[in-house]
Protein backbone atom coordinates (compact mmCIF):
# COMPACT_ATOMS: atom_id res chain seq x y z
CA UNK A 1 0.00 0.00 0.00
CA UNK A 2 1.51 3.50 -1.00
CA UNK A 3 -0.10 6.90 -0.24
CA UNK A 4 0.61 10.92 -0.04
CA UNK A 5 0.39 13.54 1.82
CA UNK A 6 -3.76 14.42 1.42
CA UNK A 7 -4.73 11.43 -0.16
CA UNK A 8 -7.89 9.37 1.52
CA UNK A 9 -8.34 6.15 3.36
CA UNK A 10 -11.22 4.03 3.56
CA UNK A 11 -11.22 1.52 6.21
CA UNK A 12 -13.95 -1.06 6.38
CA UNK A 13 -15.91 -2.01 8.99
CA UNK A 14 -15.51 -5.55 10.12
CA UNK A 15 -18.59 -6.33 12.11
CA UNK A 16 -21.99 -6.07 12.36
CA UNK A 17 -22.60 -3.13 13.85
CA UNK A 18 -19.27 -1.43 13.09
CA UNK A 19 -19.46 1.24 10.09
CA UNK A 20 -16.72 2.45 7.31
CA UNK A 21 -14.59 4.85 9.16
CA UNK A 22 -12.62 7.53 6.60
CA UNK A 23 -9.42 9.64 7.40
CA UNK A 24 -7.21 12.07 5.61
CA UNK A 25 -3.35 10.78 5.59
CA UNK A 26 -1.63 13.79 7.50
CA UNK A 27 1.19 12.26 7.15
CA UNK A 28 3.50 9.33 5.85
CA UNK A 29 5.85 8.10 7.70
CA UNK A 30 7.12 5.03 5.81
CA UNK A 31 10.17 5.38 2.65
CA UNK A 32 8.20 5.49 -0.42
CA UNK A 33 4.58 6.10 0.21
CA UNK A 34 4.73 3.34 3.00
CA UNK A 35 2.66 2.72 6.69
CA UNK A 36 2.91 3.99 8.76
CA UNK A 37 0.53 6.73 8.25
CA UNK A 38 -1.04 9.41 10.47
CA UNK A 39 -4.34 10.55 9.79
CA UNK A 40 -7.48 11.99 10.99
CA UNK A 41 -10.51 10.37 11.01
CA UNK A 42 -13.19 12.44 9.49
CA UNK A 43 -16.05 11.51 11.58
CA UNK A 44 -14.76 12.54 14.81
CA UNK A 45 -11.09 14.34 14.42
CA UNK A 46 -9.55 11.97 15.74
CA UNK A 47 -5.99 11.53 15.12
CA UNK A 48 -3.63 8.26 15.17
CA UNK A 49 -1.00 6.20 13.55
CA UNK A 50 -1.61 3.43 11.60
CA UNK A 51 -0.36 0.54 9.66
CA UNK A 52 -3.47 0.20 7.29
CA UNK A 53 -4.66 -4.09 6.83
CA UNK A 54 -6.36 -5.76 3.88
CA UNK A 55 -9.66 -4.07 4.94
CA UNK A 56 -8.62 -0.70 4.19
CA UNK A 57 -8.57 1.37 0.84
CA UNK A 58 -6.48 4.41 -0.07
CA UNK A 59 -7.90 7.15 -2.79
CA UNK A 60 -5.49 8.72 -4.40
CA UNK A 61 -6.59 12.89 -4.55
CA UNK A 62 -4.70 14.47 -7.43
CA UNK A 63 -3.29 17.40 -6.46
CA UNK A 64 -4.09 20.09 -9.23
CA UNK A 65 -1.01 20.89 -11.83
CA UNK A 66 1.58 23.63 -10.64
CA UNK A 67 1.24 26.58 -12.28
CA UNK A 68 3.81 27.68 -14.71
Amino acid sequence: MHADKGDKITVHGRTVGHHDRTAEILEVLGEKGDPPYRVRFEDDGHECLMSPGPDSVVRHIKSPPAAS
